[in-house]
């Protein structure tokens, strides 16, 4: 099957919701706040009682223009608001509040990096909307409850060109655009409580081959475990069906994280199923030059130039400045880290190697360990005046991780202020020469991996304390004087 696979070229396209992070719905003064009891934040209007009158929140077009410009669209000055027709359980009015023919950014993109090529994926549109309410179904009964809060907490929808390919680039468009919602805050990008959350559109054809095959779209991702793992089952899904002689039909699917395995849930709709038409009780948004100019004049530095600043400024690998600039808050941690130790490098070193990994492992964000911009810096500092080694340096690393002490505190109360006296190093050094005649033998014999032994004994009997370099500067020299 794996050589089947690679007869076939994927074509992605992905439509990515964010929750914009106002403190009102979109249409209503109800709050938007997250966790709420069920059905207190809803009124009326939001529900979509007959004979209500919306009005529409200013601050949803600004946040939206925000994403458009920050994605280079074209910022239409002229758009409209929709009725898009359908009835769920958890949308009382059937209908939704978008925008279809006239949304408010066009014809933008975004720069991903994979592999260490960088590849542009075009965004059709980004579009305003209001979102569902909520189903809550009760395994046990087998009966749904109905949670109207998020009934119309405002939306963008950023709809991408068909341009991703596979999984890793699914994954790093969804995390590209995450840090530009983040850098813009116009969306907390919580994907555990589906502010942030993706509908990928996924079809395959021989490679060689110019006509789209028959998409389906995988609704409500809202993990990057969850995209990658939908992404990898639909693929083989499709093949394997056309392999065997089946038929792909446009359908909309959903996957179960848990089980590993997505299912049909309805054929899927085309633009004339939904039946638009010009929501009659929202006026045209006309927006000014001046007010797109305003928006535009006071962005904030974005992902793609702090990234380019970083490798310009301080010689980071594409890969380095890529990984750090996703997040705002580590780029911001960086930054200020940085400035307090003047080593860039030494802060990239740390942050891509031992605290991501402890990061990873305990499921934890940036803003969520103990050890703050201070004390990482003042680790570093521990490190370059030959205070600690790097070795020891590790161990305290640790113990700030778990305990967020600050580095020197540390070092003073375990006494592991490094041994950088010569004539203190010199006597261990010779210590460890006199007594361990065969490796001693062995190096002056030409095996030089007898050295590598006598190190160790060195530091063992320093309790690690030895600074590295002298150690092994004094050893050979030592050792020079046997020959």
């Amino acid at each position: 099957m794996e050589d089947k696979i690679k007869e076939y070229e994927v074509v992605i396209g992905i439509e990515a919701h964010a929750e914009l992070s106002t403190k009102t719905k979109i249409y209503c003064n109800c709050s938007t706040e997250y966790g709420a009891d069920p059905n207190t934040h809803c009124c009326p209007i939001c529900t979509g009682m007959p004979g209500v009158l919306p009005v529409l929140n200013e601050k949803v077009v600004e946040y939206a223009v925000k994403m458009g410009l920050a994605t280079d669209c074209s910022i239409a000055k002229f758009s409209k608001q929709d009725r898009k027709n359908y009835f769920y359980p958890d949308l009382p009015k059937a209908f939704q509040t978008s925008q279809f023919d006239l949304p408010l950014c066009t014809n933008g993109h975004v720069d991903i990096f994979v592999n260490g090529a960088q590849k542009t994926i075009g965004i059709t549109r980004i579009h305003i909307e209001e979102d569902a309410g909520k189903l809550i179904h009760d395994e046990f009964t087998g009966s749904t409850l109905v949670d109207m809060n998020r009934c119309a907490v405002p939306l963008i929808e950023i709809v991408s060109e068909p341009d991703i390919r596979n999984a890793a680039e699914a994954i790093e468009y969804m995390q590209t655009l995450k840090g530009i919602l983040e850098y813009l805050e116009v969306c907390d990008c919580k994907m555990q409580e589906g502010s942030l959350r993706c509908d990928v559109n996924l079809s395959v054809r021989k490679h060689g081959d110019s006509k789209l095959g028959t998409r389906t779209e995988t609704k409500n991702l809202n993990s990057f475990k969850a995209i990658q793992k939908s992404i990898e089952f639909e693929i083989r899904r499709q093949i394997e069906e056309l392999e065997n002689g089946g038929t792909i039909y446009q359908e909309t699917r959903r996957f179960d994280d848990n089980l590993g395995t997505g299912y049909a849930m309805r054929t899927k709709e085309d633009a004339h199923d939904y039946r638009y038409f010009e929501e009659p009780d929202l006026a045209p948004i006309v927006l000014s030059d001046e007010y797109v100019s305003n928006i535009k004049n006071n962005l904030p530095e974005m992902p793609n130039v702090r990234r380019a600043r970083y490798i310009e400024q301080y010689m980071l690998s594409e890969y380095d400045a890529s990984q750090i600039t996703n997040s705002k808050r580590l780029a911001n941690y960086f930054d200020k880290t940085v400035s307090l130790c003047n080593n860039p490098k030494a802060v990239t070193n740390w942050i891509m190697g031992d605290f991501f990994k402890m990061l990873n492992e305990l499921g934890l964000k940036i803003n969520e360990s103990k050890i703050i911009e201070q004390n990482l810096a003042n680790l570093i500092k521990l490190i370059d005046t030959n205070v600690i080694s790097s070795a020891m340096a590790k161990k305290v690393f640790v113990e700030m991780f778990e305990t967020g002490k600050d580095a020197k505190a540390i070092v003073e109360e375990k006494g592991l202020v490094q041994i950088t006296d010569e004539s203190a190093i010199l006597k261990i050094v010779e210590e460890v020469v006199n007594s361990n005649d065969q490796s001693v033998s062995d190096y002056l014999a030409g095996k030089d991996k007898a050295i590598g032994f006598l190190v160790g004994q060195i530091m063992k009997l320093s309790k690690g304390k030895a600074n590295p370099t002298t150690v092994n500067e004094l050893l050979i020299k030592v050792l020079g004087a046997k020959k």
